[in-house]
């Protein structure tokens, strides 16, 4: 997911390093939260699954440009029951920067708008989680409906901030709302696959039970809370 050059820049690029700087903020309470439960060596291997897995679904799995950014299967959900929410944070970002960096620099002006857009829906998630999946299950054990409305919400929420940034740059016209609704009509492919992605990753961890032990993925996956 890249939003284009130029859709947000001069004065109006400091709301995005204002979000961006809360967004890492909250990134760094929720990684205590998950080293107070871990240790520094299964976080550091979630986050560096997290950020090749970032890196794949950005440059291997197939995207395409839709009106005013681009469509990946990002696969935030994933990251999130898998790793945890910290680990996806900082794999999101990570994953985006190594992007920029090696393979696409002209999105390198747009990266703090692209972390933003990308981490907020998962700090939504993370929150809705707790709510609608019940204390005593297991991540390995949600069922379709459950998965449905964790990849709903971050795609939703990927929309959304494009939708708000396209606006917030462009101004609201004919031009910007065509732009918006082309990306967001795109969009519900992914939101259509996501799920049946989320569950094909549950069911093959669920299938290494024994993997628990390894520190490899977050406790949440195969314990209830």
């Amino acid at each position: 997911m890249h939003i284009e050059p130029g859709i947000v820049d001069g004065a109006k690029m400091g709301f995005a390093y204002a979000t961006a700087a809360g967004a890492a903020g909250y990134t760094a309470k929720l990684a205590m939260a998950d080293l107070a439960k871990s240790n520094i060596g299964s976080f550091a291997a979630r986050t560096a699954m997290a950020t090749i897995g970032t890196f794949i679904f950005f440059e291997v799995l197939p995207h395409f440009p839709a009106g005013v950014s681009e469509v990946h299967f990002i696969l935030g959900t994933t990251l999130f029951l898998l790793m945890g929410a910290a680990p996806a944070a900082l794999g999101l970002a990570l994953g985006l920067l190594v992007q920029g960096m090696f393979f696409a620099p002209s999105d390198l002006p747009m990266f703090f708008v692209n972390a933003t857009t990308l981490l907020v829906p998962l700090f939504a998630i993370s929150a809705l989680a707790g709510r609608v999946i019940p204390q005593d299950k297991a991540y390995v054990d949600l069922n379709y409906a459950e998965v449905l409305k964790l990849s709903a919400m971050y795609q939703g929420g990927v929309v959304a901030w494009v939708a708000f940034w396209v606006f917030y740059g462009q101004g609201v016209g004919a031009d910007a709302f065509q732009s918006v609704l082309t990306f967001g009509a795109a969009y519900m492919l992914v939101i259509l696959i996501e799920p049946i992605a989320d569950l094909a990753a549950l069911a093959g961890a669920k299938a290494l039970r024994g993997a628990r032990a390894s520190g490899l993925f977050t406790q949440r996956l195969y314990t209830a809370a």
